[in-house]
């Protein structure tokens, strides 16, 4: 019922039937929007102030619930700033992580929290990440003191960071989904979005995701610039790199063309991982799809296993493998999808990002 509900928000137009069903969900999405608009008026007019830290503060988010690349993107920044000289830290709330062990996932060169401790998310960045520093903890500004105090940065990357208010940031990056946009434009719980539309002034770039031809985004990008003219708007896609055995061994994708695959995922948007395995030359003939974030369980693992039947190998993410690698699957093999997030216009990207560390 779940998985149903969440194709009926995530679709960009419903029926009258559906519009009726979920009507009670617009009329809980009202009071939501109240107190959305209110935190947004208080810290925008200064009543409330904003803590600064005296690095530059890069924001990456997004306005909509679910997966539109936030963490594939802070990977790629981290990378590309640390290419052109410019070190930086990870600043992330830590979804779902158990926190008592410090705030420090990684110091760039050693893993320092556990999994449960940190998130998923902080755990796979810092696995895949070296060189970069990673805290998680709500109070992102004492976590960004920790970090000038401890390493040798030039600046931070703030991972979910559109919504977080009480830390100034000196350059909001938005990321939007250019397969679902913005559903049909309700707020939480009608619709997909977290704000309302008119909030994206905040925005300073805008960044459409999982673009694979411009043109097919014309519709969005031309939305886009009614509510905000004057932010610049780039592309991005995923581009997948390979297929990562359990031992952590990469296989190249030209071995998997034709095979039957049983797809497992907990993300925000198992429908475009399916597409990329499909996109790779496999068919994708069984899948079990989790919430995003989702914590397996033995009970959950064996079901699946139960479900895999003339399958040739199990595919998941990379963020879902760093929570399986203590589960057999055997005899069926388990591999992960290695994915990069290539941008387009990638050098024109990164000059407005680093005039932001030269200011």
């Amino acid at each position: 019922m779940n998985r149903r509900l969440d194709q009926i928000l995530y679709r960009k137009e419903s029926s009258l039937l559906e519009k009726l069903l979920l009507f009670p969900l617009f009329l809980a999405s009202l009071p939501y929007e109240g107190a959305v608009r209110t935190k947004t008026f208080l810290y925008s007019s200064g009543l409330i102030m904003k803590a600064r830290l005296p690095l530059p503060v890069i924001s990456v988010g997004n306005i909509t619930v679910g997966g539109t690349g936030k963490t594939p993107m802070v990977m790629a920044m981290a990378k590309g700033l640390m290419e052109r000289g410019i070190p930086t830290a990870i600043l992330s709330r830590g979804y779902r992580g158990k926190r008592g062990s410090g705030p420090v996932v990684s110091d760039g060169e050693k893993l320092l929290l556990s999994i449960e401790e940190s998130g998923d998310e902080p755990f796979f960045m810092a696995e895949r990440l070296s060189g970069i520093p990673i805290l998680i903890g709500k109070d992102r500004f004492k976590n960004g003191q920790i970090a000038i105090e401890r390493f040798s940065i030039h600046g931070f990357l703030l991972d979910d960071g559109f919504q977080h208010l009480p830390l100034h940031r000196d350059l909001n990056i938005v990321l939007i989904d250019s397969h679902i946009g913005f559903g049909e434009g309700h707020l939480l719980p009608r619709g997909i979005l977290r704000e309302p539309l008119a909030h994206l002034r905040r925005a300073d770039i805008f960044v459409l995701t999982k673009v694979e031809d411009p043109e097919a985004s014309q519709s969005l990008k031309s939305m886009l610039g009614k509510i905000h003219p004057f932010a610049p708007i780039f592309y991005s896609h995923y581009e997948p790199e390979g297929l990562i055995r359990m031992d952590g061994k990469l296989e190249p994708l030209h071995l998997f063309k034709g095979k039957k695959v049983f797809a497992l995922s907990g993300i925000g948007n198992p429908s475009y991982f399916h597409a990329l395995l499909r996109k790779i030359g496999m068919e994708v003939v069984g899948e079990a799809v989790f919430p995003d974030h989702h914590r397996y369980t033995p009970h959950d693992l064996i079901s699946v296993k139960e479900k895999v039947k003339e399958e040739d190998l199990m595919v998941t993410t990379e963020k879902d493998m760093v929570k399986l690698n203590w589960f057999s699957f055997d005899p069926v093999p388990l591999f992960a999808l290695r994915i990069q997030m290539r941008i387009w216009d990638e050098e024109d990207f990164y000059k407005r990002i680093v005039e932001v560390f030269r200011k």
